[in-house]
């Protein structure tokens, strides 16, 4: 049986200033498929699904949507062509309701006389949310009252819900990282309506930085490469190792967690903990964090390790025990004067808590270390520009420039440059909560590198994994957490990793 094409892209560029960040990409995507897009952050994939949404417009190149030419000048174009899209950063406005953002852009489907019929639009949110396996949403809840892996599912009931809107045409769903902050039971969801989806006739455009997720649920995958397409082929075809070795140009290694670079931490403790507790998240946590050392904390959502790392950094304080730093009793009121005592956390949502996307980079990194690089109060610009250089170029960082936007770079080089922020601080302790998290494999060796780095210069480090494999990869110990207490402790020897099952067990 033939297939019939849904939509094509031929010869698409986009140019940023001196950035090309699109050269000469073609794209098809037929009835009934889910196609896979894979590549480097900065690679260009997030850059062509603005385009395809009509968030962006592309320098040169055409597009055909249902064999009519298609070139939308903003997401509402988009929808009503039947095409819509879950963003890699979240769209929805915090301060409406989850039924407000589900049918944002479209309430005059509820308006009679010039007023909206409320309780009509939250029945239809009611169904959509129950469709995808979330009726226990309430549909008149503030976004902003949601945790981040909620918001995701209702991003995804808002896309969705655009496949209904479009008659007997076919849609295009496009998803950017929606797996990301997503349990496995919440994936599993995700992939079940995706499938569904295609069922009936409609494709998925699927972009995930987690090759197994890309494997296990597409048809096709388009790898890509310094914002050109470095091949396609079926998924039948693929495997981690090909696509990775697409991606980067080089084969993996056995040392992706740099492990022969690891080292034993010194004898020296710069940080303990003594029964420390947080009144409903944890209780009588205790441990020591040697100088040069990488202690990771595992442990499911709502162990407590989060909590713990908030306690730590200054976000919240402690209802009970004794925080020590360098031998000195320490109690933090904000992330201010833990700062000041040499503590700095890298956090997970990256534009949430890590960064200030409407700034330039070099005002980002010089945002934990601007006493050092003041005068009489007043910040010397020439400093500021010479030390956003210096890390650019030591962590390289794809920028045009200092004073570029950091809404402008990709996720790993926003990620970078929070790294940098933290290395320019000259904090001695570094909590990396999730520090790969949306972060492409290429991405996350240049982290992993960076974490090794820092550890020979003496700092310490608790890390929060993005998997256990991360964890195990990377640190010197292990504390398990398990309902709010430390319910195991490993230690972790390059040539002797604990067993995935035996932490596991502490862990359920």
């Amino acid at each position: 049986m033939e297939r019939k094409l849904l939509f094509s892209a031929k010869e698409i560029s986009k140019n940023y200033g001196a950035t090309h960040a699109l050269k000469g990409v073609d794209l098809d995507v037929y009835e009934g498929e889910i196609i896979g897009l894979v590549g480097e952050n900065g690679a260009g994939k997030s850059t062509l699904l603005k385009i395809i949404i009509g968030s962006e417009g592309c320098s040169s190149g055409s597009m055909l949507m249902h064999d009519a030419p298609y070139a939308p000048h903003n997401p509402l174009e988009a929808n009503a062509a039947g095409v819509g899209m879950v963003f890699q950063e979240q769209s929805l406005i915090v301060n409406l309701s989850v039924g407000q953002n589900v049918f944002f852009g479209h309430e005059k489907d509820f308006r009679r006389f010039g007023v909206i019929n409320w309780p009509n639009l939250y029945r239809r949110t009611e169904d959509v949310l129950k469709e995808i396996g979330n009726e226990n949403i309430p549909a008149r809840k503030k976004v902003s009252d949601l945790n981040f892996a909620t918001r995701q599912m209702v991003e995804i009931a808002k896309v969705l819900n655009v496949t209904k809107r479009c008659g007997g045409r076919k849609c295009l769903v496009l998803l950017d990282e929606p797996t990301s902050v997503l349990n496995e039971d919440e994936i599993g969801t995700l992939f079940t309506h995706m499938r569904k989806i295609v069922a009936l006739g409609h494709s998925v455009i699927f972009v995930s930085h987690r090759l197994e997720e890309i494997i296990a649920v597409t048809n096709r995958i388009y790898v890509f490469k310094d914002g050109t397409c470095a091949g396609d082929l079926p998924t039948t075809e693929a495997s981690e190792k090909k696509l990775y070795e697409m991606m980067v140009g080089h084969s993996t290694t056995s040392e992706y967690y740099k492990l022969d670079r690891k080292t034993a931490p010194r004898g020296e403790v710069v940080l303990e903990a003594r029964n420390l507790g947080l009144m409903g998240v944890f209780k009588n946590i205790s441990f020591s964090l040697y100088k040069g050392e990488i202690l990771g904390l595992c442990g499911v959502v709502g162990s407590g390790k989060e909590g713990v790392c908030e306690v730590l950094c200054g976000d919240e304080k402690p209802t009970s025990g004794e925080l020590l730093v360098n031998g000195a009793a320490v109690r933090f009121k904000s992330p201010a004067q833990a700062l000041k005592r040499g503590i700095l956390m890298v956090p997970k949502e990256r534009l949430a808590e890590g960064i200030i996307r409407t700034r330039s980079v070099e005002d980002n990194i010089a945002l934990s270390n601007l006493e050092m690089l003041s005068k009489s109060g007043v910040i010397q610009k020439r400093i500021l520009r010479l030390q956003a250089n210096e890390w650019i170029k030591r962590l390289r960082i794809k920028t045009s420039g200092s004073k570029e936007l950091l809404m402008q770079l990709s996720g790993g080089n926003q990620q970078k440059v929070v790294f940098s922020r933290a290395l320019a601080s000259l904090c001695d302790i570094l909590i990396l909560n999730h520090p790969t998290r949306g972060v492409d494999v290429g991405a996350k060796e240049e982290i992993y590198a960076l974490i090794r780095d820092m550890v020979a210069d003496g700092k310490a480090v608790i890390l929060l994994g993005d998997t256990l494999d991360e964890s195990i990869g990377m640190s010197n110990r292990i504390l398990v957490m398990k309902d709010g207490m430390i319910t195991g402790e490993f230690e972790v020897a390059a040539d002797k990793k604990p067993d995935h099952i035996d932490i596991i067990s502490a862990m359920m």
